[in-house]
């Protein structure tokens, strides 16, 4: 017994020293099946709706409650594991993600799996900001965190891109379940993999947890992220049902903002958004993910319906754009050291915007090639944006709010990724319908058109009942009109993108690796390990004319001890 307590003992105290990188791993894994999870769900969809026989609503409610309920409790848990400890949270979260996959893949009713899907949106929110929030602790050395965040938001993008491809296979092969049991087997792998190896960390924990605060944000959270998704499903900008929650999510999420500005002990430190690269930051993140998921949502249409692509198929051209952003992740420390979030953020929203300007030579007809550039520029781009994006964010924030400061970034995530497939959405739609208007000059019923108009997807159904020479025109129509509305949403998407890049001229220019912040030169003494000294430790922040004050909280003992420590 003894041996073991002295292995495990170990394993602890090397997580927080030259194992870090195992550290990562575990990390990176926990990332992967959250990120999977959130997309794993969409090509298998037509098999729920067969074997369940959802309502409309219901089905609309079993592929949005695990985003809305992630991104509503993010605040909530990344501050909660501030106060009792981010590993605790995790471990919490790993659990409950297992036992929720298990009733997923055996439910037998909508509502059943409706529930399923909303308790892995609670164990998501425990386990993506206590990821970001240790990874923060792990890494002090700033270097060594931007190479970290690197293959972080890396398998992030990864994880959403894999899982049509997982999802496509899974479901050809076997049953719409399998797709969630997946997550079983590696939860067991990684829950005592965490136990052991993961260290344990919370902020002051000065005062009592604002319970009334974390509930507001969540259901602000909650009614912003549904407002958006209901205007972007087909509703519009004027339907009650989308902009009533949204209202009333901006209403909580005001008033949380003022409770936390009166409050000694707040659960955010609104004092982080007067820092401008935190700010912008947050801002290139909705950004960024604005562009990514519309996008994507938009490609997987045209893949499918228009070049006539199984799922699976769908998911492998979408490779490209996983392993360029596999590639920015890996290289983006050194490109960030060299050039600084300013420029990598910036030239990032560039190339994904002229990425998206080659993808509107995209036709009724397949060009492979053309996909593939197009893809890889855009996946290597958004991956640079959001890299420089949540380091500068994650660098800007004390290191004792790092559970806030992450579930900031994680819900900017799930916002722009809300908005993104809201307003691309509606742009798409708003571009789509006029091309079906004449269809009725044609001898095409005006009901026939007036449904078709509705999607793409829905042209196709009708156009089969139709049959004849008038089913195919319909079908030729609609598949034009898409392809026409693709081209303006492309546009639409650009412009945004081109706003991102004037937007990252608020981010410092150079990577700030002084001592008095995170350090990460390795020829600079550490004022802590070099010996005992005397002096204040805000007072070299002082010394330096012309910069901003760092807040006090990030002057811990526990940053200075790991700067400029090498990796082993």
């Amino acid at each position: 017994m003894s041996g073991t307590s002295t292995a495990v003992t170990r394993l602890r105290a090397a997580a927080g020293g030259a194992n870090r990188w195992v550290v990562l791993v575990v990390l990176c894994l926990s990332l992967l099946l959250v990120a999977l999870d959130a997309t794993v769900l969409h090509v298998a969809v037509p098999a729920v709706t067969e074997d369940l026989r959802p309502s409309a609503v219901g089905l609309l409610w079993i592929v949005d409650a695990y985003p809305l309920v992630c991104a509503s409790l993010l605040i909530l848990f990344g501050t909660l594991g501030d106060r009792i400890g981010r590993r605790r949270v995790l471990l919490f979260g790993y659990a409950l993600f297992g036992l929720a996959s298990a009733l997923a893949a055996a439910a037998d009713s909508p509502a059943v799996l409706i529930a399923a899907r909303a308790l892995l949106g609670v164990g998501g929110a425990m386990i993506m900001p206590a990821t970001l929030s240790i990874l923060r602790q792990v890494f002090p050395d700033r270097r060594e965190r931007a190479l970290a965040i690197g293959i972080w938001t890396a398998v992030a993008a990864v994880g959403a891109a894999a899982g049509p491809v997982i999802g496509g296979f899974l479901v050809e092969h076997y049953w719409w379940g399998s797709v969630f049991l997946i997550n079983i087997p590696l939860m067991a792998m990684i829950l005592p993999l965490g136990r052991f190896l993961l260290p344990e960390s919370r902020g002051t924990g000065d005062g009592p947890w604002d319970v009334v605060g974390a509930l507001m944000a969540a259901a602000g959270v909650l009614g912003a992220v549904l407002g958006v998704k209901r205007m972007g499903s087909g509703g519009g900008v004027l339907d009650l049902a989308g902009v009533a929650p949204l209202l009333a999510g901006a209403a909580l999420l005001v008033l949380f903002v003022r409770r936390q500005k009166r409050r000694t002990h707040p659960l955010i430190d609104i004092a982080m958004f007067s820092r401008p690269a935190f700010t912008t930051a947050v801002g290139c993140i909705v950004l960024a993910m604005l562009a990514l998921v519309g996008l994507e949502l938009i490609a997987v249409q045209y893949l499918q319906l228009v070049l006539d692509l199984s799922p699976l198929e769908t998911g492998l051209r979408l490779l490209p754009l996983t392993f360029a952003a596999m590639a920015a992740g890996a290289t983006g420390s050194y490109t960030l050291s060299r050039i600084g979030p300013r420029r990598m953020v910036g030239w990032g929203f560039v190339l994904t915007a002229a990425s998206v300007l080659l993808l509107t030579l995209m036709g009724q007809h397949d060009r492979p090639a053309l996909l593939t550039v197009g893809f890889v520029l855009l996946g290597f781009g958004l991956q640079s944006t959001l890299f420089g994006a949540y380091e500068s964010m994650l660098s800007e924030a004390p290191a004792e709010r790092a559970g806030g400061a992450a579930a900031i970034g994680e819900t900017s995530y799930q916002l722009g990724a809300g908005l993104g497939i809201a307003l691309l959405g509606s742009v798409m739609n708003a571009a789509y319908a006029p091309g079906l208007a004449r269809l009725h000059e044609e001898g095409v019923p005006a009901a026939a058109g007036s449904a078709a108009s509705n999607s793409l997807g829905e042209a196709y159904q009708v156009a089969g009942r139709l049959g004849g020479p008038m089913g195919d025109l319909l079908r030729d129509t609609a598949r034009h009109a898409f392809v026409q509305g693709l081209h303006v949403t492309l546009l639409v998407s650009a412009g945004l993108l081109l706003l991102g890049a004037l937007a990252a001229l608020r981010l410092p220019k150079v990577m700030d690796c002084a001592p008095a912040r995170d350090a990460c030169r390795p020829r600079v003494a550490d004022p802590v390990a070099s010996g005992p000294r005397s002096e204040p430790r805000a007072l070299p922040v002082q010394k330096r004319p012309g910069r901003r004050l760092a807040l006090p909280a990030r002057r811990e003992p526990a940053e200075a001890t790991g700067s400029g420590r090498a990796p082993r």
